[in-house]
């Protein structure tokens, strides 16, 4: 059995009517046909306009489907007719039209979706005020609400989207001239609709609209081609939360560059730590998150043990120019043991700019840098060097003392030294520590001095001990921090299931947006959803969405592409 290849979808996009979108339909059809290539008119309404309907001239246009409804007779496009002359092109006018009850679909688009699926290219045409999106939006300005919609998603997937513009003042002037609607109705059009300030609100509603399908196309190529390099063809402006007081401060600081750009993105992040011990108060982040949204950002969560590393991984997968970021809280003290992440960040970003904007909090601070969190390996390499430098300045100490103090003191500050090392680093730099301990014991403070022998059975007894009490002490420390570990990833487990709903309610679509922020927070290329309806054979339900995609699958490329299944 022969597999049909999907068809491809051309989509003329425009600001409102009268800017040309079916004309560069047609004159787009008459191009492929002057090539050889089959072409045929599947459903155009020429509105009346001249210059339109003698485009249809020359090209064969496939007879419309009657259907009567409550006592009237309409027509709409033949979905069967079309499909059984199955022509290599077809021209679709007016792409979010809805049906007339009793058709094959209830939206154009629809219609559509089944002519691509039979392997039929299409050329179709659509305003920016039918995006469903955008329809609240565009009621706002100018006071028109539109009843007929069609799905962002399903004009985004086009192979191609062209946008057809024009300048208002001209818009009025093909309007004033009668090509777009009937005199009776031109001066009511100019008045309101067609207004200046509503036309040009649209028109940059509709760039706007583009850039982002242009943008979309830019990530994909970048992704195919493994460029990870920022290419600085739109300002995006990422703000890094911490869930600090200085949050509000640093996002109304990186709107304020961001609106030095026209059409540039905010995009606020928080970076949670992989055990999830961030110190980040919920509460505030959750405030933080609503207020970068309210002044157009977006929100993200992602996890990352190396913070520096993890936002500039962010920045570049996003094409970020600038990057904002809070002075350190910490204090001078702290700040010369480590650098902290400000500094790190500003070394790594290459070139993306660093801000640094300072805040009322900055270097309130009084408290060493932490550790790293849990027993992992840095944790336990700092604690062994340090039990490397003790040890030995613990037993010149207690040399020189040895005749103002005697053996027991000698054996609990060992134990001492053991219990600190235990907290740090956990069980095997304690036990080390505990065996290093007991032999400098015996060798340099029992009886038979710098001799590995032990004179009484009660000092042997003591060193068996010492070494239990460690091993012991160590174990429960360790166990403690795994315990803790769990815990606080169960915690940072919630806050990005919390991210995640927060998503859906918000309106966008479950699974994309499931997959999406997963992709996001885990920092994967691309996240694919597979679902098997048996043992053998693989389902091919497939609602992609995300940043290319249009269904379970998110981020550039397909299953098969860069990133596939697993990211």
């Amino acid at each position: 059995m022969d597999v049909v290849s999907r068809g491809t979808l051309r989509v003329y996009l425009g600001a409102a009517p009268g800017v040309g979108k079916t004309f560069a339909a047609l004159d787009e059809a008459h191009r492929r046909r002057d090539r050889g290539t089959d072409v045929v008119v599947g459903f155009v309404e020429t509105h009346g306009r001249p210059r339109t309907a003698a485009l249809l001239a020359g090209l064969e246009v496939v007879p419309r489907r009657e259907i009567s409804y409550r006592g009237s007779t309409f027509t709409e496009m033949d979905v069967d007719a079309v499909l059984a002359r199955r022509p290599a092109v077809a021209v679709v006018d007016e792409l979010a039209h809805t049906n007339i009850p009793g058709s094959r679909n209830a939206k154009r688009w629809q219609d559509v979706q089944e002519l691509l699926d039979a392997g039929v290219d299409v050329i179709s045409n659509v305003n920016i005020q039918h995006m469903e999106s955008l329809n609240d939006v565009v009621e706002t300005i100018t006071g028109v609400a539109q009843r007929e919609t069609v799905p962002d998603e399903a004009v985004r997937q086009a192979d191609q989207v062209e946008l057809v513009d024009m300048a208002p003042e001209a818009l009025r002037r093909r309007m004033a001239h009668g090509n777009i609607y009937a005199p009776e109705k031109i001066d009511a059009a100019l008045s309101n609709y067609f207004r200046v300030g509503n036309l040009t609100a649209l028109r940059e509603i509709a760039l706007l609209w583009v850039a982002d399908k242009v943008d979309e196309q830019l990530d994909r190529y970048r992704a195919e081609h493994g460029i990870s390099g920022t290419w600085e063809t739109r300002e995006r402006v990422v703000v890094a939360l911490t869930g600090g007081p200085e949050g509000d401060t640093l996002i109304r600081r990186a709107v304020r560059i961001a609106d030095r750009s026209k059409g540039a993105d905010l995009l606020a992040v928080h970076v949670a730590r992989s055990d999830g011990l961030t110190g980040a108060n919920p509460r505030a982040l959750a405030r933080q998150r609503a207020l970068a949204e309210s002044l157009g950002g977006t929100y993200h969560h992602v996890i990352g043990d190396d913070v520096p590393a993890a936002l500039l991984d962010f920045a570049r997968a996003e094409n970020a120019t600038q990057l904002v970021l809070g002075a350190s809280r910490r204090g001078r003290f702290a700040q010369v043991l480590s650098p902290g992440i400000g500094v790190t960040t500003t070394k790594l970003s290459g070139s993306i700019d660093v801000h640094m904007v300072t805040h009322e909090e900055a270097g309130r601070g009084w408290r060493l840098p932490r550790l790293a969190h849990g027993l992992r390996p840095r944790r336990r390499l700092i604690a062994t060097a340090m039990a490397a430098v003790l040890l030995p300045l613990l037993t010149v100490a207690l040399a020189h003392s040895r005749g103002s103090l005697n053996v027991t003191t000698d054996v609990l500050v060992y134990l001492l030294a053991v219990v600190v090392t235990a907290l740090v680093g956990g069980f095997w730099p304690a036990l080390l520590t505990a065996v290093a301990s007991s032999l400098l014991l015996n060798y340099y403070f029992f009886a038979a001095h710098h001799r590995w022998t032990i004179a009484e059975r009660n000092n042997a007894f003591a060193l068996v001990a010492f070494v239990l009490v460690g091993i012991m002490v160590s174990r429960v420390v360790d166990l403690a921090a795994r315990r803790y570990t769990q815990a606080v990833r169960a915690s940072a487990e919630a806050a990005t299931l919390s991210v995640l709903a927060g998503s859906v309610l918000r309106g966008e679509d479950a699974l994309p947006a499931l997959l999406e922020r997963v992709r996001e927070t885990f920092g994967m290329t691309a996240a694919t959803l597979l679902e098997r309806t048996d043992d053998s054979e693989q389902s091919d339900h497939d609602t992609r969405s995300g940043q290319n995609g249009h269904g379970a699958h998110s981020g550039p490329g397909g299953p098969g592409g860069p990133g596939g299944p697993g990211g």
